[in-house]
């Protein structure tokens, strides 16, 4: 997922830090052998806001340790208090499901040994440890209305094409094509009836392209449709061919985004979201 810099770029105006959450790890969980589950709370539950949308995030502050920042931390005075390779970034990820009763939310996180940040971090969290973050946004809402759903997504957007598969009408109908390693990566999703589940395993079509080539092969619905395909830059920008050229699909009815790049950090990723290479619409 993309890493934020606290600050912002040369010559752009400073925008104040949000308010960070810190809740506490109450346990781990192993989904399958590439993704992780983190399930906090605690008694700063209740400051979290939850938001009113079906693809929900936060950002996850994490410090020059690559741990999250301390409870009680001040990102700005962090800031004023270090040079700039020692500030805090923040890793943006999906609220997986929150449980207001029990004061629980989840978020889950694709591991690949020690690549990146936050994956480290989430594959060694004990209960007990810390978790900060700043947030929920997000926008993205299923529409009741539309005649039927497609969903595309690879594991780093597993999480949100799942919370918006549970959001579906119970009458609804639609496909989900979903790329991951390989079938010990396959989770139990919860779907309507009628939405159908492709799963996709590189290990098997190791040929590039392998999300976009099967969303193109795949049979088209009449009506409405409602479009979410969220995952790696390049394959969105193939989808974003299938799905505005080859299908004629409105902007409206597509959500389309990248969540990182292949070959990229992810700090390199979020800084070319901001040149020509790096955008998806």
């Amino acid at each position: 997922m993309p890493a934020e810099p606290l600050s912002p770029p040369p010559g752009a105006a400073r925008r104040p830090a949000r308010p960070l959450v810190f809740l506490e790890v109450l346990r781990r969980e192993q989904l399958t052998p590439h993704m992780v589950r983190i399930v906090a709370g605690g008694p700063n539950f209740f400051r979290f806001q939850p938001k009113d949308c079906t693809d929900s995030y936060c950002k996850i502050w994490f410090g020059p340790d690559g741990r999250p920042v301390p409870e009680g931390a001040d990102l700005e005075q962090m800031r004023a208090d270090s040079p700039r390779e020692q500030w805090p970034v923040s890793r943006t990820y999906t609220i997986r499901w929150v449980d207001t009763e029990a004061a629980e939310l989840a978020i889950d996180f694709v591991v690949h040994g020690d690549e990146g940040i936050a994956g480290p971090w989430a594959d060694s969290a004990r209960p007990g440890d810390t978790l900060s973050f700043s947030g929920p946004g997000g926008a993205f809402t299923i529409d009741p209305e539309a005649d039927w759903y497609f969903f595309a997504a690879d594991e780093s957007a597993l999480p949100a094409t799942a919370a918006a598969l549970e959001a579906l009408p119970a009458a609804a109908v639609g496909q989900a094509f979903l790329e991951v390693q390989g079938p010990a990566d396959r989770q139990v999703l919860r779907a309507p009836e009628g939405v159908q589940l492709h799963w996709l395993y590189r290990d098997e079509d190791p040929a590039p392209g392998l999300l976009a080539r099967s969303v193109a092969a795949a049979p088209w619905r009449e009506g409405t449709v409602q479009v979410f395909a969220h995952g790696e830059r390049e394959a969105m920008k193939a989808l974003r061919d299938v799905f505005f050229s080859h299908r004629g699909l409105e902007r409206s009815r597509v959500s389309l985004s990248g969540y990182w790049a292949a070959g990229r950090t992810e700090d390199a990723f979020q800084a070319e979201k901001r040149t020509p290479v790096g955008k998806i619409l």
